[in-house]
């Protein structure tokens, strides 16, 4: 796990400091008047920031881990869940979004996300009840939260 971690802090590191770019690199609006500190890039430059340090604290905290060479990168069950999740992410963002509404397809795949990823397939029915029931209420807070949040903070009209 120990590799693997350290090849997940590279790559966030990496993205950390792409988003921060990005944002820094944007068009600014002082042309229009409008105040500095509302930049378009100031939330992808925050977000950069904020990954990259926390890529660089999973970086270090995987030297302290003493599972050094007992587990390979994505053995086994990893495989099928990186395979799982590009579907899922997939449909997503190919077949919901735009042929339902966001708060809908969000719903439904926070949904499915969440029920495939923890449903106890071999667990007592109580427990899968309780998984259905979980995944339920994270979807609807989940697309209510999101839908609020970029329409009226953002100000994105959403499909």
């Amino acid at each position: 796990m120990a590799l693997a971690d350290r090849i997940s802090a590279v790559v966030f590191l990496a993205l950390g400091i792409a988003l921060f770019v990005g944002g820094w690199t944007m068009d600014r609006l002082e042309i229009r008047r409008i105040h500095p500190a509302s930049i378009p890039g100031l939330v992808p430059m925050i977000l950069g920031v904020l990954l990259a340090i926390c890529a660089v604290l999973l970086f270090r905290s995987s030297y302290t881990d003493t599972e050094r060479g007992k587990v390979g990168v994505l053995v086994g069950g990893s495989w099928s869940r990186l395979g799982l999740t590009a579907i899922l992410c997939t449909g997503y963002a190919l077949g919901l979004v735009g042929w339902l509404s966001y708060f809908w397809a969000t719903a439904i795949f926070t949904f499915a996300f969440a029920l495939v990823f923890s449903l106890p397939v071999d667990g007592a029915r109580r427990d899968q009840a309780i998984a259905v029931a979980g995944s339920l209420a994270l979807a609807f807070g989940v697309a209510f939260s999101s839908s609020i949040l970029f329409r009226e903070l953002f100000l994105v009209r959403l499909p």
